[in-house]
């Protein structure tokens, strides 16, 4: 099984509208949305639920009140004053367990609340995963690792011969988690100052981790200057640009409306992102995948 991610360095440059494109040009995929802090391709995908989860990431200190004496002594020493009174505030607490360790009274625990919920459906164009994380949660490598392991154990379970990963912006923890063991990096960058400098850097990572990428441009049109650095920033890298989509009011309207780039019935759109997944598929070497025909 060969397993593509679609990165971006940074937010909004259309990386979930390109994968919600390849999901549906493939015909049968595994999907996976990896950006577990703020997941949008199931808004686009629409999957029906099978089943989901909840993981316990970090600890929080919890105080019982019948045991506690008030003393004080945990909420003088906090250094990330989440304690007041028997009180905590979950967004404030680090986890570290100091509290509890000198507590006199036993009164406080350490307990894992829900960290994320993991989900695990089907859509029409393959099996998706994907998880949201809860509010002041910060380990998101971990559960982006799970949404791959969980993604990659169904795919081999059924048969998919590719793994379509929705990544993070940035190069962070998730992304980090994100690219390993990939196959093929596809780079989404819009021509703009911020997207060029960031595409640079997310290049950067996935070199780091020996990952072959390509690039595309999108709304290549918006600042040709821009576009044109790009072009010849990735020439000297030796990356390949394999598509550049203009501007089209039509994706920017499916979006508006959850729909998918194809489900716009428009040719000129279609043909954007046929030329886009044919180039990156015989990159990959799966040519023996069974592709939606958009004619």
């Amino acid at each position: 099984m060969k397993q593509l991610v679609m990165l971006s360095g940074k937010g909004g440059t259309g990386k979930t509208t390109v994968t919600a494109a390849l999901a549906e040009l493939a015909g049968r995929v595994m999907i996976a949305d990896c950006d577990v802090e703020a997941p949008n391709l199931h808004l686009l995908l629409k999957p029906r639920v099978l089943r989901s989860y909840i993981m316990n990431i970090s600890r929080k200190a919890c105080i019982e009140p019948e045991k506690c004496t008030r003393c004080g002594e945990c909420e003088e020493k906090c250094r990330f004053g989440a304690i007041r009174g028997i009180s905590v505030d979950p967004h404030a607490c680090e986890g570290c367990g100091l509290c509890a360790h000198i507590c006199p009274s036993s009164a406080v625990n350490m307990e894992s609340p829900a960290g994320a919920e993991v989900f695990i459906g089907e859509t029409p164009h393959g099996d998706m995963v994907w998880a949201r994380l809860a509010v002041g949660e910060e380990a998101s490598g971990k559960v982006v690792s799970q949404v791959r392991m969980e993604a990659q154990a169904t795919a081999v379970e059924k048969g998919y011969e590719l793994l379509l990963i929705d990544g993070s912006p940035g190069i962070g923890c998730p992304v980090i988690s994100s690219v390993t063991g990939v196959h093929l990096a596809l780079m989404v960058a819009e021509p703009t100052p911020s997207g060029r400098h960031d595409l640079l850097r997310a290049l950067q990572t996935a070199a780091f981790f020996r990952i072959p990428s390509l690039v595309c441009i999108n709304k290549c049109d918006m600042n040709e200057v821009e576009a044109e650095r790009i072009r010849a920033e990735c020439a000297s890298l030796g990356v390949e640009v394999v598509a550049e989509i203009p501007y089209l009011e039509q994706l920017t309207e499916a979006t508006r409306l959850c729909l998918t780039p194809l489900e716009t019935e428009d040719d000129e759109v279609a043909r954007y992102f046929q030329s886009l997944y044919d180039k990156v598929t015989e990159k990959m070497g799966t040519s023996r995948l069974q592709p939606r025909s958009i004619t």
